[in-house]
């Protein structure tokens, strides 16, 4: 019995522009593998109607999140509006352990702070194909005024600063082929050396064996 491939699933965040279609894109792409898991928020805000724990979010007091990052029980956390947000390690790494690529769809800062404590996490970043179009998709979603959609591309323009610290920039322009080049990418970082520490491990163990004439 040689040494298998570990099935570890990795790590990916997704960010981009706001009006990139991240979530579109992340959706399509549960639903068209079944190797891929979103990972839940917790969070001190009240569930809203319909929402259940360990669904949407994992729904905790202020007390108990506490108590969670001074454990470093949390990957990331931020708070909005009073409240509390953050990423839970146990989650994350259990899905990982089941073979799952576990997504996390964040902003830039929180995807520098991922990469800071999973140096093997996969960084992407999706943008539509031009600035123009960005605008387009703003402006037809007819949702905004145009103070928003001001807003929005000046934004846009804070966060194009950080796209060199992505491993991959995605140009979404047709969602099926987007959804095909994500997982594509995905599967390659998979077998990438840094991914594949306990493979390598294994094997050269097994080869310091034959080479001491033990096998």
């Amino acid at each position: 019995m040689g040494v298998m491939m570990e099935k570890k699933g990795i790590l990916i965040v997704i960010s981009g522009f706001s009006g990139a279609g991240k979530g579109t894109l992340v959706k399509a792409l549960l639903k068209k593998y079944d190797n891929y898991a979103l990972s839940i928020s917790m969070t001190t805000r009240k569930p809203r109607e319909g929402e259940r724990d360990g669904v949407e979010y994992f729904f905790t007091d202020r007390e108990r999140f506490e108590e969670t990052i001074r454990q470093n029980g949390l990957i990331e956390y931020a708070q909005y509006c009073g409240n509390y947000y953050g990423t839970p390690r146990a989650y994350v790494e259990r899905q990982m352990q089941a073979g799952n690529n576990v997504i996390l769809e964040i902003e830039i800062q929180g995807a520098l702070k991922i990469k800071e404590q999973f140096p093997e996490s996969l960084l992407i970043f999706v943008t539509p194909p031009s600035a123009e179009e960005l605008k387009r998709r703003l402006v037809s979603r007819g949702t905004e005024s145009s103070d928003v959609i001001e807003k929005r591309l000046a934004r846009a323009s804070e966060e194009s600063e950080g796209m060199e610290a992505y491993d991959y920039i995605v140009v979404n322009d047709d969602l099926d082929i987007c959804v095909e080049e994500v997982h594509q990418l995905v599967e390659a970082s998979r077998r990438a050396p840094v991914r594949r520490e306990a493979f390598i491990k294994e094997i050269r163990n097994e080869l310091k064996a034959f080479a001491k004439g033990e096998q």
